[in-house]
């Protein structure tokens, strides 16, 4: 079963607001299957100040006239061309050139109060 939404607020639910009953499973799958990380890291990054902007990306693609499920792809592949930088490990403790995406998963999955 996938996890839902904790955070309505915002996180990745609150800004897509009327596209995110839509938007959150496909999020949630594509997440899961890039990253290899279980449903519930996913959710706690999607429901993180991350998942905020990374449904900021998700957003560029709507607007672009994407279909939901290419704009979330097309964020994915953003996030996964970004690799974390020095000033961001030592800030998180994420190795330093991972994906940003993986690496945010992974550390919200650990950290279930991901900033």
């Amino acid at each position: 079963m996938m996890p839902t939404t904790q955070n309505e607020a915002w996180g990745f639910w609150g800004t897509m607001g009327g596209h995110a009953s839509v938007a959150w499973p496909v999020a949630m799958q594509q997440i899961a299957e890039i990253t290899g990380e279980p449903p519930e890291s996913v959710r706690a990054f999607l429901d993180s100040k991350q998942g905020r902007h990374f449904a900021g990306s998700v957003q560029d693609g709507l607007a672009g006239g994407l279909a939901i499920n290419v704009a979330v792809a097309q964020a994915i592949a953003k996030w996964m061309d970004w690799r974390i930088g020095r000033i961001t490990a030592r800030e998180t403790g994420i190795p330093k050139g991972l994906p940003y995406l993986t690496g945010f998963v992974i550390h919200c999955g650990l950290d279930e109060v991901c900033y």
